[in-house]
């Protein structure tokens, strides 16, 4: 059988090979002071360095803080001195616009590949700035393998800051301390149905909660090749697939949403009969846009529902959507689920509630110096990241929003994730957000913010217009604003509270 790779748009190694390097790399972390329980934020985009790293951190049992590399300087900043970490690992071009937030820091540079420059521009000034600081590849290479394994620690996760300002969550160190590597691996066996020969892809970013810890299982899974992309571009993602005969994917409904826009002829091009399994969360996955990837690529398609503090809670196959559409499907590996009104009193199936979930296989977290944040979290001994939903009878959930973003306009509960689906159908629009702005008479009144897809000029009348008979009068938006780019992670979690807040400012009103 052939050997299981990893792979960058770049270079291809042997997986043994990439844990030799790993074993060296862990020697230079604890060498650097960067050893067992110690946190290192990792500002890296996707490429096989960040791959490499990772392990090394497992068998370092380093705490790897993976922060948002678009961050400005304050941001990151701020999470370096929340999480405590003293040690950076950075891609090269990054560090002229996030000096001063790595000053009295230990850096280790990481020289950006020919595939990360081709994507995001970079220039060889760029790729190669910094020479003072040490880089990654000359540390490992100069470096024997670590003597003692350490056990894998969990990342420390930052949620997006799509709610409020991110906020660091760190797992428990409650009872023995957890084999997190076998967590992982249960997650690729159970979760993601690998197996030897199995070859994972994905382009989302690793720095994220959900493809950080689904590639960690791949590349924690016997016999499975690993391929990340620096970037998601959708015919070249198309390439890959047909190109590497890849079987294992994870993708987000935006990315969907892009690769269904391209043209039919092209759509056509490429042959995607090698996938199995292909895996999305993190963001809401509208109904007719999973029918139509199921149409196009057959019913390969698993949606799970999860979050960094709880982890993967639900999931749901292609035939299970389908003859339940909308559902996020079933609790797994033992997780359990409730659906509880504002006085925190157990709803019955039907009944839209807060979300409160429990996963003790990921183990408890805590709210990085922000205890009263995590007591608030929890009820009944099980834990809400502010998702409102309802459980069918057969204990299928279904997801309405976000409870922060729920509209409440005349009296009227309004959810602006269904009005978003129907936006998302019309083919002049790239994408959007909705959201509630102050209203005199009705409370709140509904914004589309308004992304156009190339070629269209932008007209309010147009959007009324494809919404006539799609949606209830009282879900109708009454402002459309339009913008060039809205801010959206590439993960799919769009920063609402951004859009908000203009239409908020004087309001005595928390966004």
């Amino acid at each position: 059988m052939t050997q299981p790779t990893v792979a960058d748009f770049d270079t291809c190694v042997p997986r043994a090979e990439l844990e030799a390097r790993a074993a060296r790399g862990a020697q230079a972390l604890v060498a650097a002071g960067a050893g067992a329980d110690v946190p290192v934020a990792l500002i890296l985009r996707n490429d096989l360095a960040q791959l490499e790293i990772m392990r090394a951190a497992a068998q370092a049992g380093t705490v790897i803080v993976a922060l948002n590399w678009h961050g400005a300087a304050d941001e990151v900043a701020a999470i370096c001195e929340d999480s405590g970490a003293r040690h950076v690992i950075i891609h090269r071009d990054l560090i002229a616009d996030l000096r001063p937030a790595l000053e009295g820091r230990q850096v280790i540079a990481v020289t950006p590949g020919k595939a990360l420059c081709t994507a995001y521009g970079i220039d060889a000034a760029a790729a190669g700035a910094c020479p003072e600081y040490p880089e990654w590849h000359d540390l490992v290479e100069a470096t024997s393998p670590i003597a003692a394994r350490e056990m894998m620690r969990p990342l420390m996760r930052y949620t997006s800051g799509s709610t409020g300002m991110p906020k660091g969550v760190r797992r428990t160190a409650t009872g023995p301390r957890r084999d997190f590597e076998a967590v992982l691996a249960r997650v690729g066996h159970e979760m993601m149905r690998l197996k030897s020969g199995s070859r994972f892809f994905t382009a989302a970013p690793i720095y994220h909660s959900a493809p950080s810890t689904l590639t960690s299982a791949a590349l924690v899974s016997e016999g499975v090749s690993v391929i990340v992309a620096p970037k998601f571009e959708p015919e070249a993602f198309l390439a890959t697939i047909e190109a590497e005969r890849i079987t294992h994917i994870y993708l987000v409904p935006t990315m969907m949403s892009r690769m269904l826009k391209l043209p039919e002829e092209v759509r056509a091009r490429y042959d995607l009969s090698s996938v199995e399994f292909c895996v999305s969360t993190g963001s809401p996955w509208p109904h007719d846009l999973k029918v139509a990837m199921i149409d196009w690529w057959g019913p390969v398609f698993w949606e799970s529902y999860g979050a960094s503090e709880i982890g993967f809670m639900t999931m749901v196959s292609s035939q299970e959507a389908l003859a339940r559409p909308g559902t996020a499907g079933r609790m797994q590996m033992g997780g359990t689920i409730m659906i509880l009104d504002e006085a925190g009193t157990p709803l019955p199936p039907g009944e839209v509630g807060e979300i409160y979930a429990r996963m003790d296989v990921f183990g408890g977290f805590d709210y990085s110096n922000d205890p009263e944040s995590r007591r608030n979290a929890e009820k009944h001994g099980h834990f809400s990241v502010g998702d409102l939903g309802w459980l069918d009878a057969e204990g299928y959930l279904f997801i309405t929003d976000r409870k922060k973003d729920m509209i409440i306009s005349g009296g009227a509960n309004i959810f602006p994730a269904e009005i978003e689906a129907v936006l998302m159908r019309a083919s002049f629009i790239r994408d959007v957000a909705v959201f509630g702005a102050p209203d005199p008479e009705f409370g709140e009144r509904i914004v589309a913010a308004v992304e156009p897809a190339d070629g269209w000029k932008p007209d309010a009348q147009e959007v009324m217009a494809f919404l006539e008979g799609k949606l209830a009068r009282f879900k109708m938006p009454r402002t459309i604003d339009f913008h060039d780019r809205l801010p959206r992670e590439d993960s799919g979690k769009i920063f609402k509270p951004r859009l908000r807040a203009p239409y908020w400012e004087g309001v005595d009103r928390r966004i």
